[in-house]
C-alpha cells in the first residue's frame, strides 16, 4: 500500500469536502470531524478560517480516487 495523501473527498462532501477528506485520511468518522469543526467555530482558533484555508490548500480527489470510507447508502424508499 502506498503513502496516504490528503484530498478533499468529492463523494461525501457537504460543502467543500474538507471534513470528509480529513476523516478519510485519519480513519475517523466524518460526523466526528464535522462536529470538531462546529465546536471550533466557537473558540479562538476560528474553525471557519481553518476550514477555508484547508479548502484552498487541499487538492480535490482525482477522478476515480477510492476513499477508504464507503459512500453513504441511499435512503431506502418504498414505492407507493
Amino acid at each position: 500500500m502506498g503513502k496516504k495523501k490528503l484530498y478533499r473527498n468529492r463523494t461525501e462532501k457537504m460543502i467543500g469536502g474538507v471534513c470528509a477528506g480529513l476523516a478519510d485520511y485519519f480513519d475517523l468518522d466524518v460526523t466526528l470531524v464535522r462536529l470538531i469543526f462546529v465546536v471550533l467555530l466557537f473558540t479562538p482558533i476560528h474553525g471557519l478560517l481553518l476550514y477555508l484555508i484547508l479548502w484552498i490548500i487541499t487538492p480535490a480527489a482525482p477522478a476515480g480516487y477510492l476513499s477508504s470510507t464507503p459512500p453513504a447508502a441511499p435512503a431506502n424508499t418504498q414505492p407507493g
